[in-house]
């Protein structure tokens, strides 16, 4: 077993592992179960989620877009494909494309499946001062955007479920199609500290869904499982050594590349931004972990 299998193997244990660690505190401590919780509480984890989503630019704009161009260009050429249409830009934008119709659809779902009375969006607009829509507090804490805590349905809780195992299983194929250590190493870390968010504040929705206890841990094992069904596709990919090998990973790469662009600059980065508070704090918690993460690309 060469080494950078091994650190994709590492990459696959320490994300399954973090990710039910993360899972279970919530489920575990009461304090956690609080709807609104403290000030302190939504201000930590509104700074997590900032420094995840400048993890995530850098990791987006300074690594895994340029790697992909590089790969499908070569690819291309190698084929003697000659086209003036934009393809690897395109394949990239199906990547976008696929995560946004997919979450749409179970967003869709969710709203046909609950009473009229519970159809509320999922980051409703306040500012008109009336309708279902959550307090300001709530709007200015760190939680995922997925997130709306007033929503305690357990069909809506697994509709979030469904809707956030889809991301996982692109973030994890990131990792998997990967060729060196550093790379799988760096993506790794961002998606590590993405995905402790999401699956904490998963979590926190499930218990206050009155879910069974059975049921939360089962959400939590199993959405904690996708990011390594992704790494270990992308492995199959990269191992199989297929005649189309070189293609096939130069075209998940691009579609990888979209969900990064789609959790990036539709779910984190908005979601922060726009909630009132603190906003050159969240800039610059955005910008040290951009910094961070350009600094290891820097120094390779």
């Amino acid at each position: 077993m060469d080494y950078l299998l091994q650190v994709k193997i590492g990459a696959l244990i320490g994300l399954l592992l973090l990710t039910l660690l993360f899972g279970f505190i919530p489920a575990k401590v009461r304090w956690f179960r609080d709807t609104n919780g403290t000030e302190t509480h939504r201000t930590v984890l509104s700074l997590i989620s900032c420094f995840a989503g400048g993890v995530f630019l850098a990791a987006c704009l300074l690594d895994i877009i340029p790697d992909y161009l590089s790969d499908i260009t070569a690819e291309l050429n190698s084929r003697k494909v000659e086209t003036s249409f934009p393809l690897p830009e395109f394949i990239m934008a199906a990547g976008f494309f696929t995560v946004l119709i997919l979450e749409r659809i179970v967003l869709n779902c969710r709203e046909m499946g609950v009473a009229q009375e519970e159809r509320a969006p999922l980051m409703p607009d306040n500012r008109n001062g009336h309708g279902h829509g959550i307090s300001p507090d709530l709007e200015s804490s760190g939680h995922h955007v997925h997130v709306d805590f007033q929503a305690h349905s357990p069909f809506r809780s697994f509709m979030l479920f469904l809707s956030l195992s889809l991301h996982s299983v692109f973030e994890g194929l990131a990792i998997g199609l990967q060729n060196t250590d550093s790379k799988v190493l760096e993506i790794c870390i961002a998606i590590l500290v993405h995905k402790s968010i999401i699956v904490f504040s998963l979590s926190v929705k499930l218990v206050q869904s009155a879910v069974r206890p059975l049921w939360v841990a089962a959400y939590i094992g199993v959405f904690a499982m996708m990011s390594p069904i992704g790494i270990a596709i992308g492995i199959s990919v990269l191992e199989a050594q297929l005649a189309a090998g070189a293609l096939i990973q130069a075209v998940l790469e691009g579609l990888a590349a979209g969900t990064f662009v789609y959790i990036t600059f539709l779910e984190i980065l908005p979601h922060e931004l726009n909630s009132p508070g603190k906003q050159l704090l969240k800039v610059l918690f955005i910008l040290l972990g951009f910094s961070i993460m350009a600094a290891l690309t820097f120094l390779g």
